[in-house]
């Protein structure tokens, strides 16, 4: 049986010195529409586990 790993989606944003996670998420529209109602100085990052091999 094969597993294949979920992406997760990283909403954050830029507040001086640090960049801030805003939003953890696994849908990449919500993740997306969050940024764009943010606005400037925001990053989506995405993630995807590695898949171990046997």
């Amino acid at each position: 049986m094969e597993h294949k790993p979920a992406t997760t989606y990283i909403v954050s944003v830029f507040e001086k010195p640090h960049w801030r996670t805003v939003l953890t998420t696994k849908d990449k529209q919500k993740a997306f529409d969050m940024a764009k109602e943010i606005g400037d100085k925001v990053r989506v990052e995405e993630i995807t586990p590695k898949v171990k091999k046997r």
